[in-house]
């Protein structure tokens, strides 16, 4: 990662993440647990054995707080922050208000803030704070010497032994990018170094339609940045709804964001100053040129280096193969986070966390299969999904169905002029029990929350008309969805019958 030396506020962050005077604590005979990696699911593990009363040792050879806070969720929705209220002013003239349309952001000051705000969360993760919890944190390179032995290799040249009873690989994943001819020659960006940007690029590529290169693709955009982006998929974000996605893609285009799609990067060369990005498609070579380029195509598990087979745990470019408790091949040794898991969200490494702690120290049965897995792409409009989609209706094990109700037709949403997008709720079609929940739209990670509780309960869709919503609210959309399936549920059988039992009443 790039932090910039002449910044204060990156230079703040340093102290607490990585600070160049911390003193090493000398090494405890024996562990209850070793935590290697100091990214949200080492973080968790750490401040959760230490408060039961354990002896815990944290290794982290970068920076704490991982990809999270230093180049991931938080600085991405600082600049998307921005570039949402940067979205509403231009619309502002719908709102009757005059001259918002030519707002802009002073590219400079947009980055300052997102650095000052990273700064001052960075405590949260800080070094200091964990040796406050009663954590032995060591800043340096960690390597397994024996199944339960941990050598550290200080960043002030000193080796420590930590022995260990049980510990946790928590050590990430980096940016995945794939050999490419001229790739290296050219220069390429990724999210390690894209939030130590000082100066708007005129135009970057953005190689990758996930939810890092959607989101910052349209960040950029909005702060004035010529943005293509250019990926395999035949559609943006493959992995949600593809309804949700088109809703997404159509707003992209009219932020300027131009596709390249169903596209795979050949080549790099380098052109009168700029990048070219030469692609085949159809058997077909296009080309497209930018200031920057920006590969975001994935993550990849960071298991090389860390001594792994010395400690007699099984990985491969895929990560640590742990099983549905995240047990290794080691008894002894647990993972948890990107490292290990097919979920790479912050939120995913603190549940795996708390499974690790259960499991380690309590004769546990947590499971990873037994988690009901929300997650939420920061756009404007956002997408956020819960459970099951009614394509896996395989892994379901039974017939699945779905409801749809479009934003435009709820008040509160009408009111706000943010009617794009929907809600979807998917259940089992005989008994009616709640397997997933989509929506896309303003907020849409907020609007979801009601439905995690209820996919996680299991709770029958028909269920959601009786939750009482404060009027008028986004929310009550759930609870039209869940009119919709009671009232779809009322055959011309079922009228018949009702309206005998009403004509039975005096």
């Amino acid at each position: 990662m790039v932090l910039l030396e002449n910044d204060p506020a990156d230079q703040e962050l340093k102290s607490q993440v990585a600070p160049e005077d911390w003193t090493n604590p000398d090494a405890q005979p024996l562990y209850d647990m070793v935590v290697l990696g100091g990214g949200t699911a080492g973080l968790i593990t750490a401040a959760i054995a230490a408060g039961l009363g354990a002896k815990v040792a944290m290794i982290e050879r970068e920076l704490l707080g991982g990809d999270c806070l230093n180049y991931g969720c938080v600085p991405s929705k600082g600049l998307l922050s921005v570039s949402k209220r940067l979205g509403m002013m231009r619309r502002a003239a719908e709102y009757g208000i005059e001259n918002g349309a030519s707002a802009s952001a002073s590219f400079g000051k947009v980055m300052q803030r997102m650095r000052e705000l990273r700064a001052g969360i960075g405590h949260h993760d800080g070094a200091p704070r964990f040796r406050d919890l009663g954590v032995d944190v060591f800043l340096g390179e960690g390597q397994f010497t024996a199944e339960n032995i941990v050598d550290v290799k200080l960043n002030d040249g000193n080796l420590r032994s930590l022995r260990f009873k049980r510990a946790v690989v928590a050590t990430g994943a980096k940016p995945l990018v794939f050999p490419t001819p001229g790739l290296d020659e050219a220069g390429y960006l990724t999210n390690l170094s894209l939030f130590a940007l000082t100066e708007l690029p005129k135009s970057m590529v953005v190689v990758g339609a996930g939810p890092i290169g959607i989101e910052m693709a349209q960040a950029f955009a909005r702060f004035g940045c010529e943005i293509t982006i250019v990926a395999m998929d035949p559609h943006i974000l493959p992995r949600e709804d593809p309804e949700a996605a088109a809703v997404l893609q159509s707003v992209l285009e009219q932020d300027g964001v131009k596709f390249e799609l169903g596209a795979k990067m050949s080549r790099v060369e380098l052109r009168d100053g700029k990048k070219v990005l030469i692609f085949e498609r159809d058997g077909q070579e296009g080309e497209v040129m930018a200031e920057e380029l920006l590969i975001a195509i994935g993550r990849s598990p960071n298991v090389n280096g860390i001594g792994l087979e010395k400690a007699g745990v099984q990985f491969s470019n895929r990560g640590v193969q742990v099983d549905d408790r995240l047990r290794t091949a080691n008894p002894r040794i647990f993972a948890a986070g990107d490292v290990a898991g097919s979920f790479q969200f912050t939120h995913a490494a603190d549940a795996m966390a708390r499974i690790v702690i259960r499991n380690a120290f309590f004769f546990g049965k947590g499971k990873v299969s037994d988690l009901t897995m929300p997650w939420s792409t920061y756009t404007d409009p956002e997408i956020a999904h819960v459970g099951l989609y009614e394509s896996e209706a395989e892994k379901a094990g039974c017939e699945l169905s779905s409801l749809r109700m479009d934003f435009k037709e709820i008040d509160r949403n009408i009111l706000e002029g943010e009617t794009e997008g929907f809600a979807k709720v998917i259940f089992e079609t005989k008994s009616g029990k709640l397997r997933g929940a989509t929506a896309v739209g303003a907020h849409a990670g907020e609007v979801l929350g009601e439905m995690l509780i209820a996919v996680t309960k299991g709770m029958k869709v028909s269920e959601l008309s009786g939750i009482i919503h404060p009027y008028p609210t986004s929310v009550s959309v759930w609870g039209r969805l869940g009119d919709k399936a009671s009232g779809a549920r009322l055959t011309p059988s079922v009228a018949k019958l009702l309206k005998r039992i009403i004509g039975w009443r005096r």
